[in-house]
């Protein structure tokens, strides 16, 4: 029996209905723009939200946008704190990054990986006579469901998964002849899984980002003498010693922090994976899409896709022994495949969105070596094996990756049915070029945050070389079976792959800058790498120079940089990594380490909402081809009934 539901949307829903029923791919469907037709679409189809008015503001925002577009807007109706700051509370997946069974969808106990139906909204459309009357009939097999109501009533019903409802309505006004109009109406639910690094996890862009004290948090520096120490701006609302002579737990600290909706990977809602996954919802209204998100920020394809990996950070308001492991990504989409199987035989893997390699070349290293100029700091980092050299890298993108790559290939093709074209690689894109390829020319400008922090020109030209000529070349090659890569079979073994945005990032490095910057980084973020009050007692209470308040930064508002610098890192999240080794944890939050971690690990040299934005357009068209999913859809037929007769023409 299809349980569905006769009442009035409101207002906002139906004109917003209205529009999307016009979009080109639903227009396609009628037989003649004047005809009447019944227009059907899925509520709430992006499956990862719990309630439909998250939804909706993706909805009224795409209109006529690029997701780009969309995110700017929504970053400034949001006034750069973030859409995604309440919406983070309310998914079907919890901070624990555990899938909720059942999830509660609009007040609906759904089985989020196998749904056994989705709710819809039909109505009658195009030149429909005022005043008149519809009977209304839904059958799915099982016998027709049958009511009357007046033709500018929405209807409102829950359709089988994996079966076809055949609707019909009798469009009766006054003496005009009975007309009947008929549609065939099938949800297909979309299984996207997203797997990778940084990149794909969202890394730089917390879901609600840190809210910063104007007042100053001291942090020592390696040196380990009395003056070596420096202030910078603190968590709003701790109230724990903010002078280095003042130690105080972590945990007392992390009361303050960003929130991700997973912060063992600092998975965000922003990232591209989650972006194009909603995207689709968005787009088409036939779909529904249930979203797996495993992409985990320092994952490499041994330690993180095919094995385990050390987590970011433990969950908010965890108590306890923190656990610091996360689980190989591969075998938990394949644990979760299994599982929908059992319930739904039927259920597939319909697209993988991948972004991974980075962190087997060393590419953290490679940052590291740019930034870190002191040569206390160069020492250090160097004998703990955090800086790499291009050198380095080179040799495991010749040595390691190919074999690595094609381990994942083989992981990955049993889950998409053999068929890896269903895995969309998205490409990294070179973050420090700006104005049309240029490179980044260095320094401290966006990178004064740490007093050790210089990007120096040299170091960034040869890495940023070494990105565009040999790095992001390899990837394709391996992505695609070309340039030598390990590909048993090349036609069936090679993966669809994105590198599109990488042009347009090309303008937009972590030394991009516009005069419609925020007037916060315009004012406060010195481009001679002076930002910060370098006296130890004034900087205390005022730790930025220009003035005014770090609590005025605003993370979500439209920048010339997609890239996040590690002043942006710092002031948006400020992670303090919880998963180091036990020997690598200090006891002091004013300890040297945190400083510069704190620094970095909250998303420097990653892509910022827009940046991700751009990338989730790029990915779209490569996933809606995958997928199908701009094939017409079923025609509509319509015709006149007889009276008596219930013949159709």
């Amino acid at each position: 029996m299809i349980p569905f539901s006769f009442r009035t949307l409101p207002a906002g829903l139906l004109l917003l209905a209205g529009i999307l029923t016009s979009l080109p791919l639903e227009r396609a469907a009628a037989q003649d723009a004047g005809a009447m037709q019944i227009s059907w679409e899925v509520r709430n189809r992006f499956r990862l939200f719990r309630e439909e008015r998250d939804f909706q503001l993706h909805v009224e925002n795409a209109r006529n946008r690029s997701i780009l577009a969309a995110e700017q807007s929504l970053e400034l109706q949001s006034e750069g704190r973030g859409w995604a700051r309440n919406m983070v509370n309310r998914l079907c997946i919890d901070l624990q990054g555990r899938v909720n069974q059942p999830c509660t969808r609009d007040n609906v106990k759904e089985n989020y990986l196998t749904p056994t139906d989705h709710p819809v909204t039909v109505r009658l459309t195009g030149a429909v006579p005022v005043g008149a009357t519809c009977a209304w009939s839904f059958d799915d097999g099982d016998g027709p469901q049958t009511s009357t109501f007046d033709c500018a009533e929405p209807i409102n019903l829950r359709v089988r998964y994996g079966k076809q409802t055949v609707a019909s309505v009798d469009v009766s006004s006054g003496s005009d002849p009975t007309q009947r109009v008929q549609a065939e109406i099938q949800v297909r639910d979309i299984f996207v899984a997203g797997l990778g690094d940084s990149i794909g996890s969202g890394e730089g862009n917390p879901d609600r980002p840190l809210a910063l004290s104007d007042e100053g948090f001291c942090f020592r520096s390696y040196l380990g003498t009395a003056g070596a120490q420096y202030y910078r701006p603190s968590r709003a609302g701790y109230k724990g010693g903010r002078a280095c002579e003042a130690p105080d737990t972590l945990a007392n600290w992390q009361h303050y922090g960003a929130l991700w909706f997973n912060s063992p990977c600092h998975r965000s809602l922003y990232s591209y994976q989650a972006r194009t996954a909603l995207a689709l919802a968005v787009r088409y209204t036939h779909i529904a899409v249930t979203f797996l998100p495993l992409a985990c920020t320092g994952a490499s394809i041994g330690d993180g896709l095919l094995g385990s990996q050390r987590a970011r950070e433990c969950p908010p308001g965890k108590t306890g022994v923190c656990n610091t492991s996360v689980n190989a990504q591969v075998a938990e989409l394949r644990e979760a495949l299994t599982a929908a199987k059992k319930r739904q035989p039927d259920r597939t893997l319909d697209l993988v969105l991948l972004s991974v390699g980075a962190n087997d070349v060393y590419f953290s290293g490679l940052v590291a070596d740019v930034i870190v100029d002191t040569a206390t700091e160069r020492a250090l980092f160097r004998r703990s094996g955090v800086m790499a050299s291009v050198d380095d890298s080179r040799d495991a993108l010749a040595r390691e990756l190919p074999q690595n790559f094609a381990k994942l290939r083989e992981a990955l093709k049993p889950l998409v049915s053999g068929d890896l074209s269903h895995v969309v690689y998205v490409s990294y894109a070179n973050p420090a070029l700006a104005d049309g390829g240029v490179p980044c020319r260095g320094g401290r400008a966006g990178f004064d945050i740490h007093p050790s922090f210089n990007a120096d020109p040299q170091r960034l030209a040869r890495v940023s070389t070494f990105v565009d000529t040999e790095f992001l070349p390899q990837l394709k090659g391996l992505a695609t079976c070309t340039r030598g890569a390990l590909c048993r079979d090349p036609e069936a073994d090679r993966m669809t792959f994105v590198d599109s945005h990488q042009a347009v990032f090309a303008d937009h490095g972590f030394c991009a800058h516009a005069g419609n910057d925020p007037e916060f980084d315009r004012t406060c973020f010195a481009e001679n790498g002076q930002s910060f009050n370098p006296d130890i007692v004034s900087a205390a209470s005022q730790p930025m120079l220009c003035g005014r308040g770090a609590s005025e930064y605003r993370a979500y508002l439209p920048r010339a940089r997609w890239i996040r610098d590690a002043n942006d890192s710092y002031f948006a999240a400020m992670t303090y990594p919880q998963g180091l080794p036990a020997a690598s944890q200090p006891s002091d939050i004013h300890d040297a380490t945190w400083g510069v971690l704190s620094a970095v690990y909250g998303g420097a040299v990653h892509p910022s909402a827009e940046g991700h934005a751009a990338m989730a357009d790029a990915a779209l068209p490569a996933a809606s081809s995958v997928l199908g999913l701009d094939a017409v859809p079923p025609g509509v037929t319509r015709g006149l009934l007889a009276p008596l007769l219930g013949t159709q023409q």
